[in-house]
């Protein structure tokens, strides 16, 4: 066993750690992150001596409180996690750092004298990624921890990808100086929209994103066909209609492919039809694509464009009118136009930009 009770002691030997020589991780040159939360001083000791002695660096939390606070200022690559403590117990420490961007993929290992049903239950439903049931023995800690780092790290690779993925969104908007802020107005208006129509906070972050990648695909668009204040040709529109596909298989390394490529594919579709890239009519366009077309258009719209200036907020919404059940899907249109008329329409913010640039720049890189 990793920690042997000897219940003649009360102190931190209470629990005698017989971890041995450094394993594989340190001589790789690979040292992690690991939050270490226990209330119980003899067991959270061995479980740190030997992480340390594995070649990793330890952060300790002895409460609930302290572990949330730990975890979101230092961003661990692992949370070794008891269930029982005071302040939060583990399930709602697990809870909220699920359920928090910056911390939902930092895996959670909860660790609990009880091997019952009920506990890994609660435990499952607050988002743990394993289970060790103490006292554990030194090789199985040791596996678990390998398991868990090992999926850290090919998560923090695919943050990489979508860090270069958001970096090439915002670099194709940087081709063209009349779309200038076009995201992050997307994103802001989809995610509002998205909002008062009742959407749950997931597919709501989907409409953020898609409004952020939408375009994505233009990156192989000439710029001078991108920048032309002349009607573009046949053939130069071809072109232009290929960058939803284009865009859909861009993002498709993304974890969240599924939710927002349907986005990206189809904000172009129109609602009776006559839009592409696959002509979907009514509700066989995706929701999401649904909601940025229409904030696309009204952006589009209000903005200055190299073939024709910015429309009056009141012209854009006779546009949208005129063009509901055509164009738009009409109960979403109607949601949009009463918030722009009961100005509950919120410009992006620099917090918004932030929190783009976040998704880009701030992925929890050990």
């Amino acid at each position: 066993m990793l920690c042997e009770p000897d219940h003649g002691r009360q102190d931190a030997t209470a629990y005698r750690c017989v971890a041995g020589r450094r394993y594989g991780w340190k001589e790789r040159g690979v040292a992690a992150r690991i939050l270490v939360a226990d209330d119980n001083p003899a067991m959270c000791e061995a479980i740190t001596r030997f992480v340390e002695a594995e070649g990793h660096t330890v952060l300790v939390a002895r409460n609930g409180r302290e572990a949330l606070t730990l975890a979101m200022r230092d961003l661990p690559d692992l949370v070794l996690l008891d269930v029982t403590m005071p302040d939060f117990d583990g399930f709602e420490v697990c809870r909220r750092l699920k359920a928090d961007e910056r911390t939902a993929l930092i895996p959670v290992t909860m660790l609990t004298i009880l091997d019952d049903a009920e506990h890994r239950r609660r435990g499952i439903e607050a988002g743990a990624d394993d289970f060790l049931t103490k006292p554990f023995e030194e090789r199985l800690l040791r596996a678990r921890i390998q398991t868990q780092l090992r999926t850290k790290r090919l998560t923090d690779q695919l943050e990489r990808t979508e860090s270069i993925i958001f970096a090439l969104a915002l670099a194709v908007e940087a081709k063209d100086l009349y779309t200038e802020g076009h995201l992050w107005r997307l994103a802001r208006y989809g995610e509002q929209l998205a909002i008062a129509a009742g959407f749950p906070p997931e597919d709501t972050r989907a409409v953020w994103r898609g409004g952020l990648l939408h375009d994505i695909g233009k990156i192989g668009v000439a710029d001078n066909i991108l920048r032309k204040p002349a009607p573009l040709t046949p053939e130069e529109y071809a072109q232009v209609k290929e960058h939803p596909e284009r865009g859909a298989r861009i993002i498709a390394p993304m974890r969240f492919a599924r939710e927002v490529a349907p986005i990206v594919l189809g904000h172009h579709e129109h609602w009776d039809g006559s839009g592409y890239p696959y002509g979907l009519r009514g509700d066989a366009i995706p929701i999401g694509a649904r909601i940025i077309a229409i904030v696309d258009a009204y952006d589009a719209m209000t903005t200055n464009r190299p073939y024709r200036g910015a429309l009056t907020r009141e012209r854009a919404l006779q546009r949208l009118r005129a063009r509901s059940g055509i164009q738009w899907d009409p109960e979403l249109v109607a949601i949009f136009i009463s918030l722009v008329e009961q100005k509950r329409l919120a410009e992006p913010t620099e917090a918004d930009m932030v929190r783009c640039v976040g998704m880009a720049s701030q992925s929890r890189m050990a």
